[in-house]
């Protein structure tokens, strides 16, 4: 239950209440996260199209730095996560990439073993470490609310162990086991446009239009998700893809984290709960009240 812990740059930023409920959950349900000394950007999903070695030997100087440390390597980030991942299979299956992002590495005193660092999504470190039993008996059960569990395109793809990459339910089970409602609706591994935000806002805001409403025909309270692009996307987005598409979506969207920690009565603020764009306070007033009153902080 001791792991490396990646954040990445966008939980130093806009994800920043990410982090925060990332650590403090971990914290309480017994899991140790050591940041990773001196980490850099994963290189991000958009850099391997430009320019593989170089996205591949920064990716991989991260994964050299847990293989200092001697453990699993966690990154939060959906992104991060498939980086990460991903640059570690090139490097175990691809022989020429990984002569030349040794290479690269080796400038600068640095060598790596491919296969020798596992990497998770913090989902995955949840569940292998038995968590969805201990939180069957949270003291704030989540009774009443109805959660659209958002998993977005990379958290599964191209090939996980721990989920199936077209029906997962790995998220949905966290959501129940808080005492939540999984709704059920069939574009919760659909892209939100990610990056393509700055690039082509009018597709991205077109595909978050399409998750919100999925969401919302099948009857959710809001959304909780598993990467910070996809949280800025459909949360901060919301007004623009109204004021586009003539519709009122105002769905709070959360972090799986976020949640957790409700449920196991932790402060709104510990949490971070409060500095979305949808302000979830008004929804989760009741939960949050409950938590007060039976002293469970």
């Amino acid at each position: 239950m001791r792991y490396a812990y990646y954040p990445g740059c966008s939980l130093e930023a806009t994800g920043r209440a990410y982090d925060e409920s990332s650590r403090a959950v971990a914290a309480r349900l017994g899991l140790e996260l050591e940041e990773l000394p001196d980490w850099n950007c994963c290189g991000a999903t958009t850099y391997m199209s430009v320019e593989e070695t170089l996205a591949a030997s920064i990716s991989a100087r991260n994964l050299c730095l847990a293989q200092r440390l001697g453990r699993d390597l966690v990154a939060p980030c959906s992104a991060c996560f498939t980086v990460l991942r991903k640059t570690d299979h090139y490097l175990h299956d691809l022989p020429q990439v990984r002569s030349r992002v040794s290479s690269v590495l080796a400038a600068a005193d640095l060598a790596y073993d491919p296969g020798s660092v596992r990497v998770l999504h913090l989902l995955e470190a949840f569940l292998e470490n038995d968590v969805l039993e201990r939180l069957r008996e949270v003291p704030n059960p989540l009774k009443g609310l109805k959660v659209a569990p958002y998993y977005g395109c990379q958290i599964v793809r191209p090939a996980v162990d721990f989920d199936h990459a077209e029906f997962p339910t790995s998220l949905d089970r966290v959501v129940k086991a808080l005492g939540a409602t999984p709704v059920y609706y069939p574009v919760k591994t659909r892209c939100c446009g990610a990056s393509q935000m700055a690039s082509n806002e009018a597709a991205a805001l077109r595909m978050c239009k399409n998750l919100l409403l999925s969401a919302q025909q099948n009857g959710a309270d809001m959304l909780v998700t598993v990467c910070p692009l996809c949280q800025i996307n459909l949360d901060a987005f919301q007004g623009a893809v109204n004021a586009k598409y003539g519709t009122r979506f105002k769905l709070p969207v959360l972090y799986f984290t976020q949640l957790m920690g409700l449920a196991l009565g932790m402060p709104e603020k510990e949490l971070g709960v409060g500095r979305e764009i949808v302000d979830p306070r008004p929804l989760l007033r009741p939960y949050a009240a409950r938590a007060a009153v039976a002293g469970v902080h």
